[in-house]
């Protein structure tokens, strides 16, 4: 009697009274409950998903650019935020290998490098496609193309970059990044690649 008496007890308890608990605070501030949605000219896209904007071939490219998440038959494929998740590629793997090759050759000939100037970040994905953020190296790359097709001075779009950038959490955790969305509003080319 006093198990079944529990049993019910904590059914409620965690069952019920806490999920509606938790969803109750999540109600309190619905603007960082609901993903984080910026609307700019009648777009809207989360904060929080890096889809990589894209041009039709032969246009310039002014965008700010994400990690790629692209495979060996279309390395830098966009990220999609419907089917976000890892290849699952090991290091020692030849299709990783291949397809790596590919997009650091693909990243140098857009920035105008040489392939071994092209940062990791940039060739390897994120665990799930979709990081919004890059390294300050990868975003340094694409300055100088993105100031010759949108006809800003260099210094300038090194400034909207550098306020975007963000760096260490609490000053030791992880890597400073770059917030590749809000670096594109700022350049006013963030609502072109909308779906």
């Amino acid at each position: 009697m006093v198990g079944l008496l529990s049993l019910i007890v904590l059914t409620v308890v965690v069952g019920v009274l806490y999920p509606v608990a938790v969803w109750g605070v999540s109600r309190i501030n619905t603007t960082g409950a609901e993903g984080s949605f910026v609307t700019t000219q009648s777009c809207t896209v989360s904060d929080n998903l890096g889809v990589d904007p894209q041009v039709p071939a032969g246009q310039p490219d002014p965008f700010l650019h994400t990690r790629v998440a692209g495979g060996v038959d279309d390395p830098m494929a966009p990220g999609d935020p419907a089917s976000s998740g890892a290849s699952n590629l090991g290091p020692n793997s030849p299709e990783l290998v291949e397809i790596v090759t590919a997009r650091r050759a693909i990243i140098a000939a857009r920035e105008g490098v040489t392939p071994a100037q092209v940062p990791s970040d940039a060739v390897s994905g994120s665990g799930s496609n979709l990081d919004p953020e890059i390294s300050p190296a990868y975003a340094a790359l694409q300055i100088p193309r993105i100031a010759r097709v949108t006809g800003l001075p260099t210094a300038r779009v090194r400034e909207i970059v550098e306020a975007n950038t963000s760096g260490r959490q609490l000053g030791f955790l992880g890597e400073p990044r770059v917030n590749v969305q809000q670096v594109n509003r700022d350049l006013g080319v963030g609502a072109q690649h909308c779906r």
